[in-house]
């Protein structure tokens, strides 16, 4: 069960990553990413009013309980390390081809992976092993797709960026695999969302708006409202899957990655990206691995 929810999270986040990119082209980064984080809190508030004040969410997946000020703080550090690597992800986005950003990105659970054995003691078989093998390779062949577009890995600042934003989402994997040993999923995606918020309203107000002029402008688009949605169901989803007691999130956050997919479609017939033939070959390798992981789980 907890496989197929991380599957339907990563076409879900693939969505995501489609309208993000849509919202980001020729746009300014930090409004974007604000309301955004204000939609998903606008979502979820209504769920803290009614398990508050009324009894209509009472024994249901959807009521947020109240916690002491030690689990706040706990969520707390987890919006920060999300933001890090969305803040970082999303100026990267804005400037590099979602082809490119796309399977970069699909190789940070093998990040996390790593952590999720040295922390949680998780074991893979066979298997899992080589799909994991195939994201790293997938990795190295990027760099030459790079390569033709003149984007050199080592030098370039919004790769730079990407990679920063994939450590940092590992991290959060990470942390959100000891949140959910504890925690249920209302708790933790509802005051995550919030707080998220409330940092980057800071962000906008003090740092964006006085030097708003000197930077990319800000425009309407609907697409800023889908990233919302999509974002906040697929969080709902993964977070459910974790907190299966059997869920591995090394593998867990593989099989999301898989979203790379939608990205690649998107970036071919929305943006008309190139060197697709190369990416395609990238791309492959990734599925590949999700593939094997997928056998190693059953």
């Amino acid at each position: 069960m907890w496989l197929a929810l991380a599957f339907l999270s990563a076409f879900l986040l693939g969505c995501y990553e489609v309208n993000k990119k849509m919202s980001l082209n020729g746009n300014a980064v930090i409004p974007v990413l604000f309301i955004n984080t204000l939609v998903c809190s606008l979502i979820f508030v209504p769920f803290i009013c009614l398990s508050r004040w009324t009894g209509w969410l009472d024994g249901t997946m959807l009521y947020v309980p109240r916690v002491p000020l030690e689990t706040h703080l706990a969520v707390l550090l987890k919006a920060v390390i999300v933001l890090t690597s969305w803040i970082s992800g999303y100026f990267a986005l804005k400037h590099l081809p979602l082809t490119l950003t796309g399977p970069i990105k699909a190789t940070q659970p093998v990040l996390t992976l790593v952590g999720a054995l040295l922390i949680f003691g998780e074991r893979l078989n066979l298997y899992q092993w080589i799909g994991v093998l195939f994201a790293i390779a997938s990795f190295y062949l990027l760099s030459a797709s790079g390569k033709k577009e003149g984007i050199n890995f080592a030098h370039n600042k919004w790769i730079f960026l990407t990679v920063l934003s994939v450590m940092a989402g590992a991290a959060s994997g990470l942390y959100d695999k000891h949140l959910m040993r504890d925690l249920d999923v209302m708790t933790v995606q509802v005051w995550f969302n919030l707080y998220q918020c409330a940092i980057m309203a800071f962000i906008l107000l003090f740092l964006w708006y006085p030097k708003r002029k000197k930077s990319t402008p800000f425009q309407w688009r609907w697409n800023i409202l889908l990233i919302s949605v999509f974002l906040c169901v697929a969080d709902w989803v993964y977070f459910y899957a974790l907190s299966f007691p059997d869920s591995m999130i090394s593998i867990v956050s593989m099989v999301r990655r898989s979203n790379v997919v939608v990205t690649f479609i998107a970036g071919a017939l929305f943006f008309h990206e190139k060197n697709l033939k190369s990416k395609a070959i990238d791309l492959a390798l990734v599925l590949i691995g999700m593939i094997f992981l997928f056998l190693g789980s059953q």
